[in-house]
Order: C-alpha cells, then structure tokens, then sequence
C-alpha cells in the first residue's frame, strides 16, 4: 500500500505537487493520470525518495521507501527506461543490482524470462529499441518480487503484442494481491487495463475514484440509434435542446433525450430501428474535460478543440 500525505513540493517559487494526498491499495491496478506537468513524476521520484518533499509525508507498507530493510523487495519502480549503463547487457545490469542487494542469481533469470528478452539478455542495453529498454525496466522493477509496483509510461515504445503483454502483466499482478501503481498518456489503454484512478492537475488532486464513477462524470451522455430511416427520423427529434449528430450512415447520436422518449417517438411515427443504446462519455473525454483549465502547454487551435470537449 501507498499512502501519500499532504504531500507539496517547490522548486524555488514553482510549486510542482501542491497539498497531495491519496492511498494507493493492493489488490486493483491504479492509474496515474495528470497532463503534462501535472506533477505526476515528481509525485512517483518522492514516492521511492529520489526527489525529497518539502512538506507531507509518502509511506509504502507503512514505512519511508527508505527505511525498509530491503527496499526492492517492497516495491520495484520504473520511472526511467534508458537508466542503465550502455555498453551493460541486460543480464549484467539485472545480476548487478541483484548482487548488490541480497537477491538470489536465479530470479535475474526468472524475470528475463517473464519479460521475453532471454534471446538479447546478453546483448548491450544500448542497442536496445525503446521497447526493448522498457521491458528491461520492467524486469528491473520486478526483480526483487515486490509488493509494490510502480510504473511510470510503461507502454511506451512496446509493439501492439507488447501492450497487450503488459496489460495482462499489471492485471495479474494485481490478482496476486500486489499494489500496481501505474500512470500512462494512452486513455484507451488505461480504460482496459485500470481499475481505479488518481487524477492530478498542477500539482492537485481533482479525482480519486474507481474507474466507473470516473467516467459517469461526464457532462453529457448520448443515445445511438440506428434506422433505416435515419434523415426522418432526425427531423423528428430535433428540438431547440437537442443535439444531433451522425458520424456513420444510418446512425444518429442523440443529446438531450432519453432513450425512452426517443423509442416512444420513433414508434408513434412507425419508425424501425435497429438500435437504441446509451452511449457513456469514453475516459478520454472525460479526462480532457475535467483536466482542460490544468493543462501547461496547448498549441495553436487546441484551446478551441478543448472546449468541444463533452
């Protein structure tokens, strides 16, 4: 378990994580969302005692990261893929840090093997592919079996077989009873892999919530109807508190009616329709709503594409 309190940090007169206080628990994959600049990475480097707090406090299993006997085997972080030495295989870095901290030879090629990087282990981590780099940093991560996992963008660089790898990795970690602690950009990705969330915006937090109730939040919610008679049938609901789009033929995506008035409607004009189903905001859109006025850098023609943002 992770539980950060109060946690704030500045550097000189910017204030990076300002009054943060959230409980990671075991059991459930937890995602880190934040912009950028949000203070998401600050956040992770105080959790492991890379960065020190100026104010607030960050236990993991109830204790400093650092006053742990054996830290690695209380939680193994990824917060940087690229930080081993170059011309190092990936089995030296690995039998390095195992060696230096009471871990058994064998489990260096355990977590070779769980990462599928046995056919390079013996290869220069410099010549690595991002993807490739992050696996090795995930094997680090793992190498002391930890409680605790904490993974920042882990997905980056991995091919469409990897992603799905490591969904499953931070699922079945979580299943063993493990704390998994992972932040990503990828929305699509967190929304299958993540089961609760902890929201941060400059430094604040904005949600801390399952999943779920994250995603009910948003403003408005659609109904997607499918009809043959689709042109009529838009004619029909139209309304000053309407909405109605089509992004398909033969489909409307209706705002400011219920699915009930919609079917009673189409049925009382002896319309057919081959779908009538809620449409839930998706987690990007509500993450781009909830997060707009926290983002710290927008390009030109982005403040108005924020704003449409249901």
């Amino acid at each position: 378990m992770i539980q950060v309190k109060n946690l704030s940090k500045r550097y000189g007169e910017r204030i990076a994580v300002d009054d943060l206080s959230f409980t990671v628990r075991p059991g459930v994959v937890t995602g880190f969302l934040g912009p950028n600049g949000a203070g998401k990475s600050t956040t992770m480097r105080m959790i492991v005692g890379l960065d020190a707090a100026t104010s607030g406090t960050v236990t993991v299993n109830g204790r400093r990261y650092a006053d742990h006997p054996a830290p690695l085997r209380e939680l193994g972080a990824l917060l940087e893929a690229k930080s081993v030495h170059a011309s190092r295989s990936a089995y030296n870095h690995l039998r390095v840090i195992a060696a230096t901290t009471g871990i058994p030879k064998r489990r260096v090629d355990e977590v070779i093997e769980l990462v599928g990087l046995h056919q390079v282990a013996r290869k220069p981590a410099g010549a690595f592919s991002l993807g490739m780099g992050q696996r090795l940093g995930i094997a680090t991560a793992l190498l002391g079996d930890p409680e605790t996992v904490i993974l920042d963008e882990p997905v980056n660089g991995l091919d469409p077989e990897g992603v799905l790898w490591i969904r499953n990795l931070l699922k079945t970690l979580a299943a063993e009873g493990r704390t998994v602690f992972v932040s990503s950009h990828l929305m699509s990705e967190m929304a299958l892999t993540a089961e609760h969330l902890v929201v941060i915006g400059r430094g604040r937090l904005i949600a801390d919530v399952p999943i779920a109730e994250f995603t009910s939040r948003a403003c408005t919610s659609s109904v997607r109807v499918r009809s043959p008679h689709s042109a009529a049938l838009s004619e029909l609901l139209a309304g000053p508190d309407v909405s109605i789009t089509s992004s398909e033929r033969g489909v409307l995506h209706v705002t400011g009616l219920s699915i009930e008035q919609i079917g009673e409607r189409a049925a009382q004009a002896g319309i057919c329709l081959y779908e009538l189903s809620p449409q839930q905001a998706s987690l990007e859109e509500v993450f781009m709503d909830l997060t707009r006025d926290c983002v710290e850098y927008r390009a030109a023609g982005e403040a108005a594409t924020a704003g449409k943002v249901a």
